[in-house]
C-alpha cells in the first residue's frame, strides 16, 4: 500500500479590502501524498447565509478559478466587477483521501480549510475635469460622497509618477504647460486611501500625425517605404494614403501595399519607377475627435546614380592626366633647344683661344 501523507497548506488566502467596480485575487497552495484537491466555498454576510461551493463561470461568469496538480496543488479564485454582495468569508479547502467526494460514505480525514475575508466597499463618486487657463492645462479631482481616509495623493501618466503630496483634501489638482494637443491620454488622480482610490481624465484631440522622415529616398526598381505615426490620444480608428492631386491608395492595388496598425502606418511601393512614383505622399489618420496628416516626399533616383561618385572620379582623373599629358609635350621641345645652346658654347671658346694664340706668336717673331 502506497504511503499516503495527509494534505496540508503552504499558502493560504489573505483577506483583502476592494471597491465596486474592482477585482480581486486569493490564492492557494497545498502538499500532501496523493496530491490533495482543492475546492472553493464562500459563506456571505446575511445572517442565515451557509457556505456555498464555489464553480468557474459562477456569478453571472464573474467567478474565474484556475487549478494545477504537479509536484502539489495550487488553486487562484478570481471575482471581477465586484458588488457588495462579493463581501464575505472565502474559504479554500483541500483533501486527498480517496473518499472526500462520495455521496454516501463519510471521508476518513476531513477537508482542512484555509480562511480569507473580502470586504467590498462603495465606490465614492469623484469629478474629474479638464480646464484650459492661459496657456496651461488644469487638471482637477474632486472627491464626493463617504469616503475612506486619505493619507495624500498622486498624479499620473502612464506608470509615471508627475506630482505626490501628504494632502488629507478631497481636492486635489495638476497643472501642465502647453497646449492640449502636446499633452493628450490618459491621466490619474489616485487617493491615498485602503484601498486606493482612483479617478481618471482623458486628454483628447484629433490624431497629430508626423512622417517618419518627411523626405524618403530610393532606387529604381527596388521597393519604396514611407512611414507614418501618430503618438496622440486617442488613438487612430483608420489610415489613409493618397498621392498629391490622385484619388486615395488601396491596399494591395497595383503596386501598393498598405500595413497599419493602431498608430503606424506603412506605404509600400514596389518596383519603383522614376515618372511614375516621384512625388509627395499624404497619409491621413481619423479618431472620434477628427482628422490629421502628414506628408512624405518621394524621391526615386536611376539605378546608375550610384555610379555617379565613381564616373566623377575616373573623370577628374582622365582631366588632371590630359594636362599633365598637354603639359610635358609643351616643355620638352624648349628643354632640347635649351640643350643644343650649352653645347654651342665651348666649341666657340676654343676658336677664340686659338685666335689669341696665333695672335702672341706673330708678336713673338
Amino acid at each position: 500500500m502506497p504511503l499516503q501523507l495527509i494534505a496540508g497548506f503552504i499558502k493560504s488566502p489573505l483577506s483583502q479590502k476592494r471597491l465596486t467596480q474592482d477585482s480581486v485575487e486569493l490564492y492557494c497552495e497545498a502538499i500532501g501524498t496523493p496530491i490533495p484537491e482543492i475546492q472553493w466555498w464562500f459563506e456571505g454576510n446575511e445572517p442565515n447565509e451557509t457556505y456555498a461551493q464555489l464553480w468557474d463561470g459562477a456569478r453571472q461568469d464573474r467567478v474565474r478559478i484556475n487549478a494545477t496538480y504537479n509536484l502539489h496543488s495550487t488553486s487562484t479564485i478570481s471575482i471581477t466587477n465586484l458588488t457588495g454582495d462579493d463581501s464575505g468569508m472565502y474559504e479554500c479547502r483541500a483533501s486527498n483521501d480517496p473518499d472526500r467526494n462520495h455521496l454516501s460514505k463519510s471521508p476518513k480525514v476531513k477537508w482542512i480549510r484555509s480562511q480569507a475575508n473580502v470586504f467590498v466597499i462603495e465606490r465614492p463618486d469623484i469629478k474629474a475635469q479638464v480646464t484650459g487657463v492661459s496657456g496651461k492645462l488644469v487638471l482637477a479631482c474632486n472627491m464626493t460622497g463617504q469616503y475612506l481616509p486619505i493619507q495624500g495623493h498622486e498624479w499620473m501618466h502612464g506608470d509615471k509618477i508627475l506630482q505626490t503630496d501628504a494632502d488629507a483634501s478631497v481636492f486635489t489638482s495638476y497643472t501642465i504647460e502647453g497646449k492640449m494637443e502636446e499633452h493628450s491620454g490618459i491621466y490619474e488622480c489616485v487617493y491615498k486611501t485602503n484601498p486606493v482610490i482612483k479617478g481618471h481624465l482623458n486628454i483628447s484631440v484629433p490624431p497629430q500625425v508626423t512622417a517618419y522622415k518627411k523626405s524618403e529616398h530610393g532606387n529604381e526598381g527596388d521597393t519604396g517605404v514611407l512611414v507614418c505615426k501618430c503618438n496622440s490620444f486617442p488613438a487612430v480608428t483608420s489610415w489613409v494614403w493618397y498621392k498629391h492631386g490622385q484619388e486615395p491608395i488601396i491596399n494591395g492595388s497595383g503596386r501598393y501595399i498598405i500595413k497599419s496598425s493602431g498608430n503606424k502606418t506603412e506605404l509600400r511601393i514596389l518596383k519603383l519607377n522614376i515618372e511614375e512614383d516621384t512625388g509627395d505622399y499624404h497619409c491621413n489618420a481619423t479618431n472620434a475627435y477628427g482628422q490629421g496628416s502628414a506628408t512624405v516626399s518621394l524621391r526615386v533616383r536611376s539605378r546608375l546614380a550610384a555610379l555617379w561618385p565613381f564616373l566623377g572620379i575616373v573623370a577628374e582623373v582622365l582631366v588632371l592626366v590630359t594636362i599633365i599629358f598637354i603639359y610635358e609635350k609643351r616643355r620638352k621641345p624648349d628643354e632640347v633647344l635649351d640643350d643644343d645652346d650649352g653645347g654651342s658654347a665651348p666649341l666657340k671658346s676654343n676658336a677664340t683661344n686659338h685666335k689669341d694664340k696665333n695672335v702672341r706668336q706673330r708678336n713673338a717673331n
